[in-house]
């Protein structure tokens, strides 16, 4: 539960009736098709690893050497085909197309293209004794410890190279996989399965006390800490340590404390800590970098990140990026951006960091980390991503900013790992759509929702739709696939036809808040319907009315439960209507004191009937009691064929609908 940042409100004189009215005027399950690959009229150039910026560029056999040399000369109409190989570049067009002439850069016909955000670099020699004395003259901690125990059994290489003052943006792949830099506890190297540890009794304000805890007084001075509980992610420094404990410089912000059992934490920034496969140690000020490896590093590809962008468009309209792949980068849109398509996008390891708090006490910007500047960050009006398949990001998968954005058909997995509020599909701004997309193993939220003006446009509603959600909650609680907060009037965003499942929070600590939907600190004129979900704590849809209340809300033919929460106080959930649900609701006792209404849905002792429960497949059977008795919702639940509507997710004898991207 966010209680301190609260997005800008917009609320409206909307009656009950008036939202009953609106429901006809719900678009369900249509998102725009793809982006057509349409006849350029323009020139043709060809790009190539072993061409000449000087050539022609006009022909296979004179193709230019880099991505940029076209983008340099082409103009509306003209075309950038690609041919395989890896670009290491950032590409900025020196111009847009026209809304009849786009400008496009595509990879070739079966070639394989890749911008890359890295570059490799080499000359690693093996650490030594020597080296080790030298190094403990500065940090006396790395003389016997687990990194000079690796030294000796020839474990540990190092070469010079500047990857600038700030360690945590440096990000180290060997062979196109990342590697992590060294800490306690070691976590492994899937991003998102780290091994936790967790505060010991004892803990409090910004102490961490933990019996594991065994390096000696001062080892962990000036160390980075990484902590996570409840819904709150942050990073610190740690002010002193000892033997069994460490104090951070400030306790976690908005929960100002470090809980007992419950607050998980990790401390980097220690040579010491450097023993195990996949590690590095980066010394900013002597531009060393050190890394763990069971053989010579230079027999393999070991790179480093250098560029964060590999196309920037932020000063671009009317231009299709098309089957181009990105590793170490992403690609952005700017505020003025309109006519962009990107399309078969294949982005791995879009955005890193490893710092999250904004400011010792500042808890919206904090748990906001990366929410709208990380992953592909799609800005402007009318633009879309479209059939891409991106992974393995700091933050967010995509960044859906401005307004009349659509992303739709993209695959999306292993993203925000640091475990703030990115998520999958970060929609901000208004007027979006979001459309069969399968997000999985994320952070946080596969999709979250924030709604906000865009000035000079005339805001509208957002539309969620088809969208299969699964492996939530990995890093953070209080959460679900759909996540939507605060005191924010929606406008009739509708929510409708995703499938929101199997949530693997990884922490051991309380799961509270785990849901399909999540209509946090009073979110308002919100269409949840034909929703089906399973493995949620508190259900399919959860409203929490706290703050401003869960008013004009339309909760309609989900399947799989829900939880009530703070919509009793008179006046607290006035125009919201649950009606045609099945599976059992929570916090029913006393709802409708607020104004709620509820209607029509099974009570939870009847069994449905589904066709396949244990499987998931809860369509009804023909001896279901939830058929033929719903109230009617033109535009919610057309489609059975009994004379009245079917409860839940699907209707009795309609075509079932399906979620997730379609390929």
């Amino acid at each position: 539960m966010l209680r301190s940042w609260k997005p800008r409100s917009r609320r409206g004189p909307w009656s009950a009736a008036a939202l009953l009215a609106s429901l006809a005027m719900v678009t369900v399950g249509h998102p725009a098709a793809a982006h057509p690959v349409r006849p350029q009229a323009g020139t043709v150039y060809y790009v190539s690893p072993s061409g000449r910026d000087a050539a022609g560029g006009k022909t296979a056999e004179s193709p230019f050497r880099h991505i940029q040399k076209c983008a340099d000369v082409m103009v509306p109409g003209d075309t950038c085909l690609v041919l395989s190989g890896t670009y290491e570049e950032t590409v900025v067009p020196a111009r847009s197309g026209s809304a009849g002439l786009p400008i496009a850069y595509r990879a070739a016909p079966g070639a394989k293209v890749t911008v890359s955000g890295a570059s490799r670099i080499g000359g690693f020699e093996p650490v030594t004794a020597a080296d080790v004395t030298e190094i403990a003259a500065a940090d006396p901690f790395a003389a016997d410890s687990q990194f000079s125990a690796a030294v000796a059994d020839g474990h540990i290489y190092s070469t010079d190279v500047d990857l600038g003052p700030d360690v945590t943006t440096v990000q180290v792949f060997t062979d196109k996989r990342m590697g992590i830099e060294a800490q306690w506890p070691y976590p492994g190297l899937d991003l998102l399965a780290p091994s936790l540890q967790y505060a010991g009794e004892g803990s409090a304000d910004a102490t961490v006390a933990d019996a594991d805890l065994t390096r000696p007084a001062g080892y962990w001075d000036g160390a980075r800490a990484l902590t996570g509980y409840w819904y709150v992610s942050a990073t610190t420094t740690v002010k002193s340590s000892t033997a069994g404990s460490v104090t951070l410089d400030a306790a976690p912000p908005c929960v100002h404390k470090v809980v007992p059992k419950e607050t998980r934490y990790a401390l980097s920034g220690k040579i010491g800590e450097l023993a195990h496969p996949g590690e590095w140690f980066y010394d900013p000020v002597a531009k060393r970098l050190y890394m763990y490896g069971t053989d010579y590093p230079d027999t393999h590809a070991v790179e480093a990140k250098r560029r964060t962008l590999g196309i920037d468009l932020t000063n671009t309209s009317h231009t299709t990026v098309d089957g181009i792949g990105l590793f170490a980068t992403t690609i952005a849109t700017g505020p003025s951006s309109t006519g962009i398509t990107l399309e078969g996008i294949q982005g791995r390891y879009l955005s890193h960091y490893t710092d999250i708090t904004r400011g010792a006490t500042d808890c919206g910007s904090t748990v906001t980390r990366g929410v709208g500047d990380s992953g592909i960050i799609l800005d402007g009006t009318h633009n879309k991503i479209v059939n891409s398949d991106l992974s393995l990001s700091a933050g967010n998968g995509i960044a859906l900013r401005g307004q009349n954005n659509t992303a739709t058909d993209n695959v999306i997995h292993d993203v925000d790992y640091m475990g703030t509020y990115a998520a999958g599909i970060a929609v901000q701004g208004n007027s979006q759509t979001v459309t069969h997309n399968t997000i999985s193993r994320v952070g946080r939220s596969g999709i979250n929702l924030q709604w906000n003006e865009v000035p000079g446009l005339t805001p509208g509603k957002d539309l969620i739709a088809y969208n299969d959600i699964s492996g939530y909650a990995r890093m953070s609680l209080d959460v679900a696939a759909v996540y939507t907060c605060c005191s924010a009037w929606m406008m009739g965003t509708s929510i409708d036809h995703n499938v929101l499942h199997d949530p693997a929070p990884a922490t051991t600590s309380t799961t509270f808040g785990i849901s399909g939907i999540y209509a946090d600190n009073g979110q308002s004129d919100l269409v949840i319907a034909n929703n089906v979900g399973w493995g949620n704590r508190e259900g399919t849809v959860m409203l929490n009315g706290l703050g401003t209340g869960s008013h004009d809300n339309g909760v309609y033919n989900n399947t799989g439960g829900m939880t009530l929460f703070y919509v009793k106080e008179p006046g607290q959930s006035t125009g919201t209507r649950i009606y045609n649900n099945l599976g059992t609701i929570r916090g029913l006792s006393g709802a409708t004191d607020g104004g709620l209404v509820l209607s029509d849905n099974l009570p939870p002792e009847t069994d449905p009937l589904f066709v396949d429960a244990a499987n998931h497949d809860y369509r009804l059977t023909a001896g279901s009691p939830a058929r033929n008795r719903a109230i009617a919702l033109p535009g919610i639940n057309d489609g059975s064929v009994d004379p009245a509507p079917s409860l839940g997710a699907y209707q009795y004898g309609a075509p079932e609908w399906t979620a997730g991207a379609r390929r």
